[in-house]
């Protein structure tokens, strides 16, 4: 995943090519926090350990995997869990996202011709003894209709907020434009919201914020932006923006593709007692609980929705 041969560089190209959201910069981003975070020796030796895998599993079951498109390789985490313990992996890729995972899947059978028993790729799923599937809102209802007879572990809309106490440095701000910025905001781990102390100065954090200015230039991105900009001016409603970002106070965590949200709050406290049993949130960012910078890195045990994707998989045997 990490090397330059000339077959893996054209398969990237296409990729984007294919789903022009997936620009370079976050097709490598993505594959680097896979072999840096996921696929380390020592990482999957933790896993086998933590879960107590088997060497071999004596009652494999066909598991179907509904992958999502929104950022690059977003499904890869899931198929690495079922061939970690053993089941056979029945993938539907999104066809926003199927090129890089197909060819990951060919490299890896290339590799070790026993494994090729264990991944199979659909149009459609049918006959599987267990679904995970992730995807919108609305898409949820109908996989919990079509799965309910099944063990399954059905994803939905997520996304992340930041809570700033005003105190941050000039460094911290700028990581904190990677939660916000990377993968054009598209990835439930994107900071889509931030808590505010009041009489918070934006300036620092919009000039901080100018290290993903280059992206005003990419024309799905620069639509949204400009979309955005036209619905506040038209309503008169008061906003902020750098440029390549609009700042509105809103309540909703989530927030369109180029905007981020903000609310001011007088206790930090608060803050965290409203966000406790909050479904719709990820992860939070701020100086305790994930650091700046680091939302899009997620560990190889960081699991989607707070379902324990290796614990569920382990249960089907």
């Amino acid at each position: 995943m990490q090397a330059n041969e000339d077959e893996w560089q054209q398969v990237k190209h296409k990729a984007y090519l294919e789903n022009q959201w997936f620009i370079p910069e976050f097709i490598e981003l993505s594959i680097n926090n896979i072999a840096q975070n996921f696929l380390q020796p020592q990482q999957l030796d933790r896993l086998a350990k933590e879960y107590q895998i088997p060497e071999e599993n004596l009652h494999p079951k066909k598991v179907g995997i509904v992958m999502a498109g929104n950022i690059p390789l977003v499904g890869f985490h899931d198929l690495l869990c079922v061939l970690l313990t053993g089941h056979y992996a029945m993938v539907k890729p999104s066809s926003k996202d199927e090129i890089l995972i197909n060819h990951l899947a060919k490299k890896l059978i290339e590799s070790d011709r026993e494994v090729e028993q264990y991944i199979s790729f659909f149009s459609m799923l049918k006959n599987c003894d267990a679904y995970i599937a992730t995807g919108s809102n609305n898409s949820s209802r109908y996989f919990e209709y079509y799965f309910a007879k099944y063990p399954s572990i059905i994803r939905k809309n997520r996304t992340s907020v930041a809570i700033l106490t005003g105190k941050e440095t000039n460094e911290e701000l700028e990581k904190l434009s990677d939660d916000v910025y990377q993968y054009l905001g598209l990835g439930c781990r994107n900071v889509t919201k931030i808590f505010i102390p009041k009489n918070y100065d934006f300036v620092p954090l919009l000039n901080a914020f100018k290290k993903y200015d280059h992206l005003a230039d990419h024309h799905k991105y620069k639509n949204n932006y400009d979309y955005n900009l036209a619905i506040h001016i038209l309503n008169n409603k008061y906003y902020m923006t750098n440029g390549s970002i609009i700042l509105i106070e809103n309540e909703s965590a989530f927030s369109p593709i180029s905007q981020l949200h903000y609310e001011y709050y007088s206790n930090e406290n608060d803050v965290r007692e409203k966000l406790k049993d909050d479904q719709n949130i990820q992860c939070i960012v701020s100086k305790k609980d994930i650091d700046f910078g680091g939302a899009q890195c997620p560990d190889v045990c960081d699991y989607a929705d707070g379902i324990d994707t290796m614990q569920f998989l382990k249960g089907l045997s």
